[in-house]
């Protein structure tokens, strides 16, 4: 596993002053043609599926086209049956289909057709730091985080008993 020693980019995220809400079915079909074109969208994060990699309202992904082949640990957005729309990882592919969970969750989804998926995730804005590929946090989530799915509830407590033993400890 390759880790990026380069000091991670820290990036301006200009400050809004207002915000709008819109539906998701009224604004994602834009995007979705614009993703199609070949052009990259960025999108603010909601929901808790994809912590503690992403945070809600807090960080954005920079979606672009899909590629011709998914790999595991792929982040990828998609359009389930049902109409609603996710960006989960990639879990793992059978006959010809995707098997996805996010970060956050110890249930496997699927069987997703590729069709299905609009576009995969190059890079994020997470806490105002720009990660991609090769950085460590997006390789440890990508490689290692998704081979514990099972695991991951007591992995969350042993870190959160490790940061609160620590904070005590800093009194």
């Amino acid at each position: 596993m390759g880790i990026n020693t380069e000091q991670t980019k820290t990036i301006q995220i200009p400050e809004v002053t207002r915000r709008r809400i819109v539906d998701i079915h009224t604004y994602l079909p834009v995007l979705i043609d614009i993703i199609k074109s070949g052009k990259d969208v960025s999108v603010t994060v909601t929901g808790s599926s994809m912590a503690p990699f992403l945070a809600h309202l807090r960080d954005s992904i920079i979606v672009s086209p899909p590629p011709r082949q998914f790999h595991r640990g792929d982040m990828v957005f998609f359009q389930r049956q049902d109409g609603s729309y996710v960006m989960h990882r990639i879990h793992h592919l059978k006959e010809g289909k995707l098997y996805l969970v996010g970060d956050n969750q110890t249930e496997i989804e699927g069987p997703i057709d590729p069709e299905q998926v609009f576009g995969i995730v190059r890079k994020v804005i997470r806490n105002g730091k720009l990660l991609q590929k090769g950085d460590f946090w997006w390789d440890f989530f990508e490689k290692a985080w998704i081979r514990i799915v099972p695991l991951r509830p007591a992995a969350v407590k042993a870190v959160s008993i490790v940061y609160k033993l620590r904070n005590r400890q800093k009194r």
